[in-house]
């Protein structure tokens, strides 16, 4: 179990942190800590050995990217940043330390960036990022101009960070290896509470509680947002209230303090009507479907009626909202099959996504293309993942992305296969990265609509699936540089 403690930066803010160097600066939660920085003003550099997108607007912001890892990146250095993605016997990060070097994780030198704003920090097993997205949106219609700092892209804004002028500073929390706990929020959002980093906690009951000590270090004169249709969310609310904690709730529940009705969701979008405290605020409309965004939605809502922002900001700010990248991304159309890309692992945050294509497929089939995230989530909620996977109509499945993890004969995507409830014809599992957009391109039909799902790596397949259903309509060979879930050199075609 991760037992991993971090140390809350108190009066230490993002100024005296000096020149910065991040480890691993391509990936989504450093790059946007990264940006944030420079954004700010600050020396930054990173070290990087994959071209990830991000790092071209990090350079173009005047950082420095190094494509080695090696011990003179940290020369002129004063902070080195880390993730818990970085092993502790990382050359660099054992450089650091050997040079007397300030280093921070992630979550500490973004909780000194955060010193003396007002802190909106949204936590939650699943859609987070979404909703983190959403509250930003809205402060921004508003005219407050926050920071913020989110575990994912704004579509077409392109960016997952910003130094604003603002008072407040938004952000998305995590909890997957507690570091969460090491801020001091003014507004505690929190989504949903179900099983899920039973690595680092063990069970339901520790996770429950980790929840219950975040909300916990909510500013006495801010206050606590929960889901009542959760029910973690909704025993956790139960507890704060009885210590006489400040709590609110938001779902269609009878009880929800914001309550949702009439909640209709189509390929067009998603709609519902919302009350507060017997106030009628109108109908919050979204242009994209989910009974799953409506909810994110709801908590920016109440969240920007709660700091008494003008609820019309709210409405026009959803009503506008372009969506999340790897958040029901589209990604195109080829050969008249539409490609999406969605984030989802978590069974629950899956089933919901794929009911929410369904919608969009409509006379179509639904083809999942999966690449499942972490070894110990396959196999602790292999029965769970596979009800989800179920609801498609094909299933192309590829092996675990699990990093470090060891990985035991038989335990993987082999066993997740077999679990599935689809017809053997209707299923398949494809070990070689080069071979998956041909096999979708043998099974996709005009009407149809693919979904890439699951683990970071698998974001790049959209665009190689794009190809191979052109090259399928035109009978040529079109092949496309990417990059394999190794981060290798990959084509298909």
């Amino acid at each position: 179990m991760n037992t991993a403690q971090f140390t809350p930066a108190g009066t230490m803010t993002a100024e005296d942190l000096g020149r910065i160097h991040l480890i691993g600066v391509g990936g989504v939660g450093m790059a946007g800590l990264a940006r944030l920085f420079l954004t700010r003003g600050l020396p930054v550099s990173g070290s990087e050995l994959r071209e990830w997108p991000s790092l071209a607007g990090l350079r173009a912001l005047g950082g420095t990217i190094h494509s080695t890892h090696e011990a003179a990146n940290l020369d002129g250095v004063d902070t080195v940043v880390y993730s818990s993605a970085i092993p502790q016997d990382h050359l660099e990060l054992v450089e650091a330390r050997r040079r007397g070097l300030r280093v921070l994780h992630r979550s500490e030198a973004l909780a000194a960036a955060m010193t003396g704003r007002r802190t909106v920090a949204v936590a939650g097993t699943h859609g987070k990022t979404s909703t983190t997205s959403m509250v930003t949106m809205v402060l921004q219609q508003a005219g407050a101009d926050p920071s913020f700092v989110i575990g994912g892209e704004i579509s077409e804004v392109g960016s997952g960070a910003h130094h604003g002028t603002g008072e407040h500073f938004v952000v998305e929390a995590d909890e997957s290896d507690r570091s969460f706990l090491i801020y001091r929020p003014y507004v505690s959002i929190i989504t949903n509470v179900e099983a899920d980093h039973l690595n680092t906690y063990g069970d339901l009951a520790t996770l429950e509680a980790a929840f219950a000590e975040f909300a916990r270090l909510t500013d006495p004169d801010g206050f606590v947002v929960t889901c009542a249709d959760d029910a973690g969310g909704r025993r956790l609310a139960e507890t704060l209230r009885a210590e006489g904690r400040r709590v609110w709730t938001y779902g269609e529940s009878a009880d929800a303090d914001l309550r949702m009705s009439d909640v209709v969701s189509s390929a067009q979008g998603v709609r519902y009507l919302a009350e507060v405290e017997g106030r009628s605020l109108g109908e919050i409309r979204l242009p994209m479907p989910g009974r799953h965004m409506a909810l994110n939605s709801a908590a920016a809502v109440l969240a920007a009626y709660l700091l008494e922002l003008p609820v019309a900001a709210a409405e026009a700010a959803l009503g506008a909202f372009p969506g999340v990248r790897r958040r029901f991304e589209r990604k195109g159309v080829a050969d008249g099959v539409l490609v999406y890309d969605e984030y989802a692992y978590h069974p629950t945050s899956m089933t919901l996504a794929l009911q929410t294509l369904r919608e969009v497929a409509g006379d179509g089939r639904l083809i999942v293309v999966f690449q499942p995230y972490r070894l110990y989530r396959t196999r602790d909620l292999q029965a769970e993942i596979a009800a989800a996977l179920g609801i498609a109509d094909e299933l192309v499945l590829l092996e675990v992305f699990g990093p470090g993890e060891p990985r035991q004969p038989g335990e993987g995507s082999v066993a997740l296969i077999e679990a599935v409830p689809l017809p053997a014809d209707r299923k398949v599992f494809v070990e070689a990265w080069d071979d998956v957009p041909a096999e979708v391109a043998r099974r996709a039909r005009t009407g149809d609509v693919v979904v890439t799902m699951g683990a970071p790596p698998i974001s790049l397949m959209g665009d190689q699936l794009l190809d191979a259903l052109l090259a399928r309509a035109s009978g040529a060979t079109v092949l496309r540089a990417g990059v394999g879930p190794d981060g290798a050199a990959a084509t298909a075609g």
